[in-house]
């Protein structure tokens, strides 16, 4: 099965990597050729368009930063046609990428004018995750992309869940990721209490990891540099889920949450929190460097 991947990110690559592991035929594109370089010691073929990679493709995956970029990416503008207009056959088209659930549908109708599937299917995991192959797909769309697409997405996930319709996915991915930046501001703030009190933050750390404050970013992404090796916070914030990725998002479920009137006064919070931590010039740092932002409120 010949594969396009198109966008090669910090999520993108990996992903792109897993599925070459998994003996699939992957022509890549991307804006920066030195990412196509790497995916093609691993065994991809680097593309010179992204109409380049699809041609021919019985899947296109796409992994973007924003809504933005999908629909320029298959709907086109500015007079000049997208990917839909311009793919041959058949393929499947997998949009990973994590946007607005109405720019999923919007996708997604215009694909099925033209013949085609769409699948919103955004991932949850991190990088760490995308590198190890032990992402979470969230899949919108219809039950038999669904089931065309699962053996790809187990490629390069262990968890791969169909949420409903085509939007669905990227709903309760925003849902998530809701969570993630509460969960992460609050654990941070836990932290920096404790230390501010005396305590040794590895030592807190594990006390909450085992008591009722356990939870996600405690057991395996501590915020506090030093106490856990493999954390971006112990290699100064570099790598990981950036900050400007967490306020795109965090953006997303204040959208969402207006157009569904939907109360989230702690969302809110998390996404003032983060917005003001990327003014401070923090937006390429990992979500977790939020925890500068507790550190005698330095947003540094």
């Amino acid at each position: 099965m010949q594969i396009a991947f198109i966008g090669l990110g910090n999520m993108g690559a990996p992903m792109a990597a897993n599925l070459v592991k998994a003996g699939y035929r992957v022509r890549v594109f991307d804006l920066v050729e030195g990412a196509m370089q790497a995916l093609a010691a691993e065994g991809a073929t680097p593309a010179g368009s992204a109409r380049d990679a699809a041609d021919g493709a019985d899947v296109v995956i796409s992994m973007l930063p924003a809504g933005a970029h999908v629909k320029s990416l298959y709907l086109g503008g500015d007079d000049q046609p997208g990917l839909l207009e311009a793919l041959s056959g058949q393929p499947l088209i997998i949009d990973a990428s994590t946007i607005a659930p109405e720019d999923a549908r919007e996708v997604a109708g215009a694909a099925a004018r033209h013949g085609l599937t769409c699948l919103d299917a955004p991932v949850s995991g991190g990088v760490g995750g995308a590198r190890a192959g032990t992402l979470t797909f969230i899949v919108g769309g219809s039950e038999a992309g669904f089931n065309t697409a699962r053996p790809m997405l187990e490629a390069m996930g262990r968890n791969v869940f169909h949420a409903g319709d085509s939007g669905a996915g990227q709903v309760a991915k925003i849902c998530n990721n809701m969570l993630l930046g509460i969960l992460m501001s609050g654990t941070a703030e836990a932290l920096a209490l404790g230390v501010e009190n005396g305590l040794d933050p590895a030592v807190l750390s594990e006390i909450m990891k085992q008591s009722s404050g356990g939870n996600w970013a405690l057991n395996v992404y501590n915020p506090w540099p030093g106490v856990m090796p493999q954390a971006p916070a112990s290699n100064d914030y570099q790598g990981g889920f950036l900050v400007d990725l967490m306020s795109k998002d965090l953006g997303l479920a204040t959208s969402l949450a207006l157009t569904s009137r939907s109360p989230i006064p702690m969302g809110a919070q998390a996404r003032n929190l983060y917005a003001l931590h990327a003014g401070g010039g923090n937006g390429r740092l990992d979500f977790s460097s939020i925890q500068r932002f507790y550190r005698g409120g330095d947003t540094s």
